[in-house]
Protein backbone atom coordinates (compact mmCIF):
# COMPACT_ATOMS: atom_id res chain seq x y z
CA UNK A 1 0.00 0.00 0.00
CA UNK A 2 1.37 3.46 -1.15
CA UNK A 3 2.45 6.42 1.75
CA UNK A 4 -0.69 8.30 0.41
CA UNK A 5 -3.37 5.44 0.37
CA UNK A 6 -2.60 4.45 3.80
CA UNK A 7 -2.95 8.06 5.28
CA UNK A 8 -6.23 8.35 3.34
CA UNK A 9 -6.92 5.35 5.43
CA UNK A 10 -6.00 6.88 9.04
CA UNK A 11 -7.63 9.88 8.60
CA UNK A 12 -10.86 8.28 7.89
CA UNK A 13 -10.44 6.46 10.54
CA UNK A 14 -9.81 9.24 12.79
CA UNK A 15 -12.75 10.64 11.39
CA UNK A 16 -15.06 8.03 11.48
CA UNK A 17 -13.83 7.19 15.60
CA UNK A 18 -12.94 10.71 16.76
CA UNK A 19 -9.46 9.33 18.42
CA UNK A 20 -7.12 6.48 17.40
CA UNK A 21 -4.21 4.94 19.49
CA UNK A 22 -0.54 4.19 17.52
CA UNK A 23 -1.12 0.24 18.58
CA UNK A 24 -4.63 -0.02 16.90
CA UNK A 25 -3.68 1.75 13.75
CA UNK A 26 -0.55 -0.86 13.16
CA UNK A 27 -2.56 -3.64 14.09
CA UNK A 28 -5.18 -2.29 11.52
CA UNK A 29 -2.65 -1.92 8.47
CA UNK A 30 0.08 -4.16 9.40
CA UNK A 31 2.46 -1.87 9.66
CA UNK A 32 5.60 -0.97 12.41
CA UNK A 33 4.52 1.70 15.05
CA UNK A 34 7.63 4.25 13.21
CA UNK A 35 5.44 4.12 10.16
CA UNK A 36 2.00 4.78 11.61
CA UNK A 37 3.81 8.02 13.89
CA UNK A 38 5.62 9.07 10.44
CA UNK A 39 1.90 8.79 8.79
CA UNK A 40 0.24 10.71 11.25
CA UNK A 41 2.86 13.46 11.74
CA UNK A 42 2.17 13.96 7.69
CA UNK A 43 -1.78 14.38 8.53
CA UNK A 44 -0.96 16.53 11.62
CA UNK A 45 0.92 18.91 9.46
CA UNK A 46 -1.36 18.83 6.63
CA UNK A 47 -4.05 20.04 9.58
CA UNK A 48 -6.35 16.87 9.37
CA UNK A 49 -5.53 15.46 12.38
CA UNK A 50 -4.35 16.26 15.79
CA UNK A 51 -1.74 14.40 17.63
CA UNK A 52 -1.42 13.28 20.81
CA UNK A 53 0.02 10.98 23.31
CA UNK A 54 -0.23 7.66 21.78
CA UNK A 55 -2.53 8.62 19.12
CA UNK A 56 -4.29 10.93 17.47
CA UNK A 57 -7.99 12.58 17.14
CA UNK A 58 -9.93 14.28 15.30
CA UNK A 59 -8.74 17.98 13.96
CA UNK A 60 -11.29 20.19 16.27
CA UNK A 61 -11.79 23.68 16.29
CA UNK A 62 -10.65 26.87 17.76
CA UNK A 63 -10.75 26.98 21.58
CA UNK A 64 -13.19 28.88 21.29
CA UNK A 65 -15.85 27.08 18.56
CA UNK A 66 -18.70 26.36 20.70
CA UNK A 67 -21.61 23.55 18.22
CA UNK A 68 -24.84 24.32 19.15
CA UNK A 69 -27.09 21.77 20.74
CA UNK A 70 -28.72 20.30 17.72
CA UNK A 71 -25.11 19.26 16.41
CA UNK A 72 -23.55 18.35 19.78
CA UNK A 73 -26.92 15.62 20.23
CA UNK A 74 -25.88 14.13 16.89
CA UNK A 75 -22.41 13.19 17.97
CA UNK A 76 -21.34 9.99 19.37
CA UNK A 77 -25.07 9.28 20.42
CA UNK A 78 -24.43 5.87 21.14
CA UNK A 79 -21.77 6.34 23.39
CA UNK A 80 -23.48 9.19 25.21
CA UNK A 81 -26.57 6.95 26.06
CA UNK A 82 -24.15 4.19 27.07
CA UNK A 83 -22.31 6.84 29.56
CA UNK A 84 -26.25 7.56 30.62
CA UNK A 85 -27.13 4.76 31.66
CA UNK A 86 -24.17 4.03 33.82
CA UNK A 87 -24.44 7.29 35.46
CA UNK A 88 -27.43 6.71 36.39
CA UNK A 89 -26.29 3.93 38.66
CA UNK A 90 -25.22 6.44 41.21
CA UNK A 91 -28.33 8.26 42.08
CA UNK A 92 -30.17 7.38 44.79
CA UNK A 93 -33.79 7.97 45.64
CA UNK A 94 -34.46 10.68 47.72
CA UNK A 95 -30.76 12.55 46.99
CA UNK A 96 -30.84 16.17 45.68
CA UNK A 97 -28.40 16.64 42.67
CA UNK A 98 -27.70 18.52 39.48
CA UNK A 99 -26.84 18.15 35.93
CA UNK A 100 -25.13 21.18 34.45
CA UNK A 101 -26.15 21.83 30.51
CA UNK A 102 -24.88 19.70 27.76
CA UNK A 103 -26.17 16.59 25.74
CA UNK A 104 -24.25 13.75 27.93
CA UNK A 105 -26.25 15.04 30.55
CA UNK A 106 -29.48 15.51 28.32
CA UNK A 107 -29.47 11.81 28.05
CA UNK A 108 -28.91 10.97 31.51
CA UNK A 109 -32.06 13.27 32.56
CA UNK A 110 -34.05 10.29 30.00
CA UNK A 111 -33.17 7.84 32.95
CA UNK A 112 -33.74 9.65 35.89
CA UNK A 113 -37.58 9.52 35.33
CA UNK A 114 -37.92 6.67 37.02
CA UNK A 115 -35.95 7.67 40.38
CA UNK A 116 -38.29 7.99 43.35
CA UNK A 117 -38.09 11.42 45.55
CA UNK A 118 -35.75 13.19 43.38
CA UNK A 119 -34.74 17.05 43.08
CA UNK A 120 -32.84 17.78 40.19
CA UNK A 121 -31.46 21.30 39.94
CA UNK A 122 -30.16 21.94 36.46
CA UNK A 123 -28.94 25.54 33.99
CA UNK A 124 -30.44 23.51 31.19
CA UNK A 125 -33.20 24.34 29.18
CA UNK A 126 -33.62 20.82 27.32
CA UNK A 127 -33.14 18.75 30.76
CA UNK A 128 -35.67 20.88 32.24
CA UNK A 129 -38.03 20.11 29.10
CA UNK A 130 -37.10 16.02 29.50
CA UNK A 131 -37.65 16.09 33.23
CA UNK A 132 -41.32 17.93 32.97
CA UNK A 133 -42.46 15.42 30.06
CA UNK A 134 -43.79 13.32 33.19
CA UNK A 135 -44.95 15.62 35.83
CA UNK A 136 -44.86 13.36 39.27
CA UNK A 137 -45.17 15.42 42.62
CA UNK A 138 -41.87 13.56 44.19
CA UNK A 139 -39.73 15.23 41.35
CA UNK A 140 -38.96 18.58 42.29
CA UNK A 141 -36.48 20.49 39.19
CA UNK A 142 -35.22 23.42 39.87
CA UNK A 143 -34.08 25.13 36.77
CA UNK A 144 -31.66 28.10 37.27
CA UNK A 145 -31.97 31.15 35.35
CA UNK A 146 -29.38 33.10 33.01
CA UNK A 147 -28.24 33.90 29.61
CA UNK A 148 -28.95 31.61 27.06
CA UNK A 149 -25.72 29.81 25.11
CA UNK A 150 -25.41 28.06 21.84
CA UNK A 151 -26.04 24.85 23.43
CA UNK A 152 -28.59 25.98 25.71
CA UNK A 153 -27.33 26.56 28.99
CA UNK A 154 -28.48 29.14 31.18
CA UNK A 155 -25.57 31.12 32.53
CA UNK A 156 -24.19 34.52 34.05
CA UNK A 157 -24.40 36.35 37.31
CA UNK A 158 -28.03 35.70 37.87
CA UNK A 159 -27.42 31.94 37.76
CA UNK A 160 -23.93 32.28 39.54
CA UNK A 161 -25.70 34.03 42.56
CA UNK A 162 -28.78 31.64 42.58
CA UNK A 163 -26.55 28.51 43.23
CA UNK A 164 -24.35 29.84 46.00
CA UNK A 165 -27.89 29.63 48.10
CA UNK A 166 -28.06 25.55 47.25
CA UNK A 167 -26.42 22.49 48.29
CA UNK A 168 -26.70 19.01 46.37
CA UNK A 169 -25.25 15.58 46.99
CA UNK A 170 -23.77 15.26 43.65
CA UNK A 171 -23.39 17.29 40.37
CA UNK A 172 -23.12 15.31 36.56
CA UNK A 173 -21.21 18.16 34.85
CA UNK A 174 -20.41 17.54 30.79
CA UNK A 175 -17.59 19.17 29.79
CA UNK A 176 -16.19 20.07 25.97
CA UNK A 177 -12.41 18.81 26.35
CA UNK A 178 -10.57 17.88 29.01
CA UNK A 179 -6.28 16.99 28.97
CA UNK A 180 -3.80 16.41 32.14
CA UNK A 181 -2.71 19.68 32.50
CA UNK A 182 -6.36 21.98 31.24
CA UNK A 183 -8.08 19.43 33.14
CA UNK A 184 -12.01 20.02 31.86
CA UNK A 185 -12.34 23.04 30.14
CA UNK A 186 -15.20 24.85 28.36
CA UNK A 187 -15.12 27.51 25.26
CA UNK A 188 -17.79 29.43 27.05
CA UNK A 189 -16.31 32.28 29.49
CA UNK A 190 -19.74 32.31 31.58
CA UNK A 191 -20.28 29.08 31.24
CA UNK A 192 -17.18 28.20 33.42
CA UNK A 193 -17.93 30.57 35.86
CA UNK A 194 -21.58 29.12 36.33
CA UNK A 195 -20.21 25.77 36.14
CA UNK A 196 -17.45 26.13 38.89
CA UNK A 197 -20.83 27.64 40.69
CA UNK A 198 -22.14 24.12 40.25
CA UNK A 199 -19.33 22.37 41.54
CA UNK A 200 -18.91 24.44 45.03
CA UNK A 201 -22.95 23.35 45.17
CA UNK A 202 -22.12 20.05 45.14
CA UNK A 203 -20.77 17.47 47.86
CA UNK A 204 -19.33 15.39 44.86
CA UNK A 205 -18.60 15.60 41.35
CA UNK A 206 -19.34 13.18 38.42
CA UNK A 207 -18.02 14.21 35.08
CA UNK A 208 -19.86 12.67 32.06
CA UNK A 209 -18.04 12.83 29.15
CA UNK A 210 -17.31 10.53 25.63
CA UNK A 211 -13.88 9.71 24.43
CA UNK A 212 -13.26 12.83 21.56
CA UNK A 213 -13.38 14.98 24.20
CA UNK A 214 -9.59 13.49 25.49
CA UNK A 215 -6.98 15.94 23.93
CA UNK A 216 -9.62 18.71 23.53
CA UNK A 217 -8.85 22.25 25.18
CA UNK A 218 -11.54 25.12 25.81
CA UNK A 219 -10.72 28.28 26.46
CA UNK A 220 -11.56 28.35 30.48
CA UNK A 221 -11.05 26.06 32.95
CA UNK A 222 -13.58 24.87 34.94
CA UNK A 223 -11.89 21.72 37.35
CA UNK A 224 -8.84 20.14 37.36
CA UNK A 225 -8.89 16.04 36.70
CA UNK A 226 -8.79 15.24 40.91
CA UNK A 227 -11.55 17.68 41.46
CA UNK A 228 -13.72 15.23 40.17
CA UNK A 229 -14.79 11.88 42.10
CA UNK A 230 -15.65 10.29 39.60
CA UNK A 231 -15.84 10.47 35.29
CA UNK A 232 -17.61 8.09 33.51
CA UNK A 233 -16.85 7.46 29.90
CA UNK A 234 -17.15 5.19 27.28
CA UNK A 235 -14.86 1.79 25.88
CA UNK A 236 -13.59 3.84 22.74
CA UNK A 237 -11.62 6.04 25.78
CA UNK A 238 -7.46 4.98 24.88
CA UNK A 239 -5.43 2.98 27.33
CA UNK A 240 -3.29 6.48 28.06
CA UNK A 241 -6.36 8.17 28.76
CA UNK A 242 -7.58 6.14 31.44
CA UNK A 243 -3.96 5.77 32.82
CA UNK A 244 -4.03 9.50 33.23
CA UNK A 245 -7.16 9.78 34.73
CA UNK A 246 -6.86 7.18 36.79
CA UNK A 247 -4.04 8.45 38.69
CA UNK A 248 -6.33 11.54 38.88
CA UNK A 249 -10.13 10.76 39.71
CA UNK A 250 -11.14 9.29 42.43
CA UNK A 251 -13.46 6.95 40.39
CA UNK A 252 -13.08 5.82 36.61
CA UNK A 253 -16.36 4.26 34.98
CA UNK A 254 -15.69 2.92 31.34
CA UNK A 255 -19.31 2.20 29.86
CA UNK A 256 -19.86 -0.61 27.23
CA UNK A 257 -21.49 0.62 24.29
CA UNK A 258 -22.18 -2.52 22.58
CA UNK A 259 -20.28 -1.94 19.62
Amino acid sequence: MLAGQRQHLIAEEIRRRGAVRVSELTELLGVSDMTIRRDLDVLAGSGLVDKVHGGATARRGLSTDEPGFDAKSRRQFAEKEAIALAARGLVEPGQAIALSAGTTTWRLAHHLLDVPDLTVVTNSMQVAIVLHRQPRPDLTVVLIGGVRTPSDALVGPIAVTALRSLHVDMLFMGVHGMTEDSGFTTPNLLEAETNRALIASAERLVVVVDHTKWGVRGLSRMANLGEAHALVSDEGLGADARTVLGEHVERLIVAPTGR
